[in-house]
């Protein structure tokens, strides 16, 4: 058997590396302050990750290299969200057809519009 911690052998006291300390530090830190959001430190990637934790059609997932440049992305991604949210929760506005030829006023009966277009039902003029 091969390794550090043979049976009968006292375990051999192994330094602890933390790959790249100040960056997962600072993503614990924008973890902490932006509560709608869950913050990771890739590193493989070396870079920012941030997830929303809000309810969407789609996650919504932001990347950057930079700390700064992350809370940017999640600052643009909240904004969209809020303009989407506001403008499904504004009425919609009127349609309204251009000239008055084409369909008839919402109380007119059928009888009325042939008349006054002169179709083949109605009355002559």
């Amino acid at each position: 058997m091969t390794g550090r911690h043979r049976d009968g052998l006292p375990y051999a006291p192994v330094y602890k590396r933390v790959w790249n300390g100040p960056a997962r530090a600072e993503a614990e830190r924008i973890d902490q302050a932006w509560a709608d959001w869950t913050v990771l430190y890739s590193l493989g990637r070396r870079a920012f990750y941030a997830v929303a934790a809000w309810d969407g059609p789609r996650p919504v997932i932001v990347e950057d290299p930079t700390s700064e440049g992350l809370e940017e992305r999640m600052r643009e991604a909240e904004m969209i969200r809020a303009i989407r949210l506001s403008s499904r929760s504004s009425p919609a506005p009127v349609r309204r057809r251009r000239g008055g030829a084409g369909r008839p006023p919402s109380g007119a009966r059928n009888g009325e519009v042939g008349e006054k277009r002169g179709s083949p039902g109605g009355r002559a003029a």
